[in-house]
């Protein structure tokens, strides 16, 4: 299996509000740029859809590190949080609650079927260059929507 790098990160302006997202894959030293924009979305939203997007682009199995600033979305697949809303029906807990964001859970679910991929934390707005590149991108593909719309 090929061995791929992916960073990933999601921005919103306001919450919810306009966001971007920004993923970078790199394989054998080449880059490949990937970014996005919704209305009316959330900051977790971009985040999820950074990850799905980077996994989408890759166009045969392979071993994957995904590097994410988020959490919510590397703990809940470190801690085993989707395999439970999965069996749950795509609901939280033993009460069923709403779970947010249950489309992309879904298609994330889908992906690391497909792939190997271990998700990994990183710190934002810190040293790393990739998070800061996908952060960039991000937050530029709020503001260029914005401009057209100005």
């Amino acid at each position: 299996m090929k061995e791929v790098e992916i960073y990933t990160d999601g921005a919103c302006s306001g919450n919810p509000g306009d966001g971007g997202w920004g993923a970078i894959l790199v394989y054998k030293g080449k880059e490949k740029i990937l970014s996005g924009h919704e209305k009316n979305t959330t900051n977790n939203r971009m985040e999820l859809r950074a990850a799905i997007e980077g996994l989408k682009a890759l166009k045969e199995p392979c071993r994957v590190k995904l590097y994410s600033d988020s959490a919510y979305l590397v703990n809940s697949i470190n801690e085993g949080w989707i395999k439970n809303w999965k069996n749950n029906g795509w609901t939280r807990g033993k009460k069923k609650e709403e779970l947010k964001n249950p489309d992309l859970w879904k298609e994330i679910e889908q992906l690391i079927k497909i792939h190997s991929v271990e998700f990994i934390k990183v710190k934002g707005h810190s040293d790393n260059e990739y998070n800061n590149r996908c952060d960039k991108l991000a937050t530029g593909e709020i503001l260029k929507h914005k401009q057209k719309e100005d």
